[in-house]
Order: C-alpha cells, then structure tokens, then sequence
C-alpha cells in the first residue's frame, strides 16, 4: 500500500530535473539517462562486486556551468548507488545549485531493483528534499518538502510500475553481447523523482566510433512538473537529444559516459572525464550507505 508520509507538504521545483538527470547522468541523464527503467544486470563472477566510478563536466555553448560524480556498487544481489554535481553560471535561468542522490536496491534475476531513493537540491530558489521507498516498482512511502501545488497533479497509477532516475542510470546489454545494438536503445523508459512523473524515450541512432551506442532521447514529462517551467520549455523544444552509452567491464551492463541536448540557441553537454570499474570481491550491505562518489 502506497503511504504518502508527508507527501502533501513536499513536492518542489521542476528545475531540479536537469541537475537531477545530470547527477545520474538521469541524464535528463537521464537524461538522462537515464536510462532505464526498470534497469537490468549481468554480473560475470558470482559474489564479487562492480565499483564504477565516474566524473562529469557539463557545458553549455562550450563554456563550463557544472560537474557530477557517480559511483556505483553492485554486487551479484544487491547495490548502492551515489552521485552529486553542481551547475550555475550560463545555466541558472534553467537551474542553480547543487544536489546528492542516493540509491539502494536488490538485484534479482538480473533486475536491478530500488527499494530506497533520496535526492536533496540545495537551492536559494527551488529546494527540494525527497525520500522515497519503493517495492517491486511501485512506490510505498514518499515524503516530498517543500510543498508545491502549482504543478500537474499526480495519481496512484504515476507512482507504479517506476524507476528513479538514479538507478535509471545504467542501461542492460541483454542477454548476450556487449549491448552495442539497436535492441539497447528500443525501450522506454518510466521514471519517478517522487515529485515527476516522465517518460525517456530511447531509439538507436548510432554506432559511435569511441566503442558505444548512441541513442535519440525524448523527454515526455507526464505529471508533477510545471507546465511552464523554464526547464520543461527547453527539452520540449531541443531539436535533438542523444545520449552515448558504453559497457562497463566486469558487469553486463552500460553507463552513459555523454549527454547531448541540442538547441538553436546552444548546445548543452554532459560529457565523462574519467570512465572506469574495479572489481574486488567485498559485497555491498542493502542496509549500508553508498561510498561517497
């Protein structure tokens, strides 16, 4: 059963999306990312554990507004996940400030399922506090501050069958192969912050000669965002979004490593500056707080 523990006092700023995507290279990165949702793994070696480690420069018209770090844990049956970036500069008419996002889960099978999700934005304009639990998909306790009533309303059904962005993030290969084909980039994919409810929409468009698949991204928002918002404008009206996803050794799975949103005015970039995995054989505690990025 769904409780909505604070959830009439919390709901919050639409521009958070961006930073939030960018964070989880939810890209948006969601873009996002990303990226998918529900997401799927394959690790190699049973017990042992995948670190991956990544950095993020964000520019807008090639000057540089903002950075995100992620890491990720994932161990054959569980994982965390933490990431936190910034952006101002050329892009505060779009979002300010910084943000931590955290992400704890079960794999089962080769589902990568959350169970707990928090985003904070620190922002003098647009705050946002959110704690979500979520089983099988669907969410069962939300609290969500500041409140917010200005945004297109959310029903039960938003709240089912979800991925947050965060988790969202890593994308699978299927069942054989590196992931570096078209089937990758045919999903949709359903994401909820605990305030928005949004569609990604993949599509291949790509090989990219740097050893990834790229893939055309829409952004669909379906409730809880403004309709408005300066944010929401400017996906709406990008002429093209494409994300590069490349496979993570040691697991079965790919993390975006770039982000591109372009528009006529400028382009914005997420794009990796350190890309990399590790694999140790210590596993990953569910009950635990993910390694600081």
């Amino acid at each position: 059963m769904y409780k909505e523990r604070s959830y009439h006092r919390r709901r919050s700023s639409e521009d958070d999306l961006m930073l939030r995507s960018l964070t989880a290279p939810g890209l948006i990165l969601c873009a996002g990312l990303a990226l998918v949702g529900p997401s799927f793994l394959r690790l190699n070696q049973a017990g042992a554990q995948t670190t991956f480690k990544a950095d993020y420069v964000i520019s807008f018209a090639r000057i540089t507004v903002g950075n995100a770090v992620v890491r990720a844990d994932v161990s054959s049956n569980v994982y965390a996940i933490s990431a936190s970036g910034r952006t101002g500069g050329a892009m505060r008419l779009l979002v300010n400030g910084d943000g931590n996002l955290t992400s704890r889960g079960a794999v089962t099978g080769n589902r990568l399922l959350s169970s707990t999700f928090m985003l904070k934005i620190n922002s003098s304009e647009d705050p946002l506090d959110v704690n979500m639990m979520v089983e099988d998909g669907n969410v069962t306790e939300l609290t969500v501050l500041p409140p917010s009533s200005d945004r297109v309303p959310i029903t039960d059904a938003d709240r089912k069958g979800i991925s947050d962005p965060l988790s969202a993030v890593f994308v699978p290969t299927g069942d054989t192969g590196d992931g570096l084909n078209k089937e990758t980039c045919q999903r949709t994919l359903p994401i909820f912050d605990g305030r928005q409810r949004y569609d990604l929409q993949l599509e291949f468009k790509r090989l990219d000669k740097v050893t990834a698949i790229v893939c055309s991204l829409s952004y669909r928002p379906i409730a809880g965002h403004r309709v408005s918002a300066p944010l929401v404008r400017y996906l709406s009206e990008s002429r093209e979004i494409e994300i590069a996803l490349a496979p993570l050794a040691g697991t079965g799975l790919l993390a975006p490593f770039r982000l591109v949103v372009a528009n006529l005015l400028a382009n914005l970039v997420v794009q990796a500056t350190r890309f990399e995995t590790s694999m140790q054989t210590t596993p990953v505690p569910l009950d635990s707080k993910p390694n600081p990025p």
